[in-house]
């Protein structure tokens, strides 16, 4: 393994990327929290019929 060769791609990746700007950066959040709002509100539907429906694991 030469040590060297390696430190020397990794400084040339950091140099060659950037700090995201501010329009880029909050696209991604919201895009990540829809993602997130939505398998939690799926997965919230699915709780809520395996408690209804009769027999299921947390039916009543």
């Amino acid at each position: 393994m030469n040590v060297p060769y390696d430190l020397s791609s990794y400084v040339r990746v950091l140099k060659l990327a950037s700090t995201p700007s501010w329009e880029e950066f909050s696209q991604v959040a919201k895009i990540a929290g829809a993602g997130i709002i939505l398998v939690g509100i799926l997965g919230f539907l699915i709780f809520v019929i395996m408690n209804f429906v009769p027999g299921g694991p947390g039916g009543l």
